[in-house]
């Protein structure tokens, strides 16, 4: 079967399961970083020699509804910001950069028309761990929830036995590898834009993070150990075999701050302006704005499950097989239920701001 790490696509619209249909809580951190997103712009703007035209690219776009909500923004807020200094607005064109599995047929049905604003879209097909742009040529730099995929499984993680991630039971050395392989590919990511971005260019990046140092920790740990438990369900019942278990980890890394800070300040290419962080409930329904929410385990852990189904699927089932797909999400949504009716959990979101030297 594949390896996981080539199988990094979130599910297509025909999917039962989709991205689109399932990325309320991505949505929410959007909004939640869009203060983030206006202040990042508008210092630009005010430091920048007025360009013609200003390229922005947007790093792991996906295809759904949350697609174009940065560059609505940008535009908007890029055509405000010069209305208000009463000059002319730039046309802007986005790059909307993923891997070619990502449903870009879809992306461009959905084109918005920007309110008649000179706004320019193209695809860019490829992994942000290699160079996507010609040198000094973008201005600005978004990518949102992406950068927590690595760009494939460690080495060296063969004796993660009865994990699929870092788990309470995982030998030292796997949080290592994860740790080195974030190393790694954030290194490759920051000096790839470096190459990319024009002298005084921004970038702006959120992804999930953890709360504290320790990656073994509770906040960091608790989603892949349930679904660890949900396919160990399914060894005990004889759907899944113990060893397509032990062989199977996920590409992905919750850094904590420290991690981020040392490795941009290591780095050395870009200034860090903004390092801050904060937490999202599992449920997207969950939302001290709802006021309309009231707790049910069952709608919860489906609300969690749906949402991790609709990441994680293609990795699996390219594993696992497809025939265990409904079987163990199914068990996963009611683990996380149990999960959260004992215990409200949060994602811990971290948000970088940085402009290139």
């Amino acid at each position: 079967m594949a390896s996981s790490a080539n199988v990094h696509c979130t599910n297509a619209p025909g999917k039962q399961i989709s991205y689109a249909n399932n990325s309320s809580l991505q949505k929410k951190v959007q909004l939640k970083t869009r203060p983030f997103l206006e202040d990042t712009i508008k210092d630009m703007l005010s430091k920048m020699v007025p360009v013609p035209c200003i390229k922005v690219a947007d790093l792991g776009c996906a295809s759904g509804p949350n697609t174009f909500f940065p560059a609505c923004e940008i535009v908007g807020i890029v055509t405000r910001i010069c209305g208000e200094a009463h000059s002319e607005s730039p046309e802007l064109q986005v790059f909307l950069n993923d891997l070619p599995q990502n449903d870009f047929n879809t992306v461009f049905k959905s084109v918005p028309s920007f309110n008649g604003r000179p706004c320019f879209i193209a695809g860019v097909a490829g992994s942000f761990y290699q160079r996507l742009f010609p040198s000094n040529s973008i201005h600005f730099v978004h990518s949102s929830y992406c950068l927590h995929w690595l760009s494939k499984v460690p080495e060296g993680v063969k004796n993660n036995k009865g994990n699929i991630h870092i788990g309470k039971s995982s030998p030292p050395n796997v949080s290592k590898a994860y740790s080195e392989q974030f190393r790694n590919d954030f290194s490759k990511f920051l000096r790839f834009r470096y190459e990319e971005m024009i002298s005084g260019g921004r970038m702006l990046l959120t992804f999930i993070g953890r709360s504290i140092t320790d990656p073994a920790s509770k906040d960091y740990c608790t989603t892949w150990d349930l679904l660890t438990k949900s396919l160990l369900d399914l060894v005990a019942e004889g759907l899944v075999c113990k060893s397509e278990v032990d062989s199977f980890n996920v590409p992905y890394y919750y850094p904590c701050k420290e991690e981020v800070r040392e490795f941009i300040e290591k780095n050395g290419s870009f200034i860090l302006d903004k390092l801050e962080s904060f937490e999202m409930n599992w449920d997207f329904e969950d939302d001290i704005c709802n006021e309309n929410f009231i707790f049910e385990k069952s709608k919860s852990g489906q609300n969690v499950a749906n949402c991790i189904r609709a990441i994680t699927e293609s990795m699996i089932a390219s594993h696992f097989g497809k025939t265990i797909i409904d079987d163990l999400y199914s068990r996963f949504a009611q683990h996380v239920g149990e999960h959260l009716s004992s215990e409200k959990t949060k994602y811990a979101t971290i948000v970088v701001s940085m402009t290139k030297k």
